[in-house]
């Protein structure tokens, strides 16, 4: 479990098919707003395949993360509930 407060960053990975983790938050740096839970792994029921449990976590970003330095409002947040294979964290 991780613990809210806790800096992550996402997977840079780009592997195909139906994966759930957005690819413009992948590579990014984030925080664990709180845990959600466990629940089967998505990508593995897209393919009828056996699924998993995994914890599930709302992680927060800045906009500045996300976006750069360009981003208008960069200390505006943006929550995205990713799965802890996922993550890393930064500690």
């Amino acid at each position: 479990m991780i613990a809210p407060g806790t800096p992550v960053r996402v997977q840079s990975w780009m592997p195909p098919g139906h994966i759930r983790t957005p690819a413009y938050l992948r590579g990014k740096r984030g925080v664990i707003e709180r845990p959600l839970g466990e629940f089967p792994n998505p990508e593995a029921l897209a393919y009828r395949q056996p699924a998993p449990r995994l914890s599930l976590y709302r992680v927060r970003f800045t906009m500045a993360e996300v976006w750069g330095a360009d981003a208008p409002h960069p200390t505006d947040t943006v929550d995205a509930e990713i799965y802890a294979h996922w993550l890393d964290t930064e500690e």
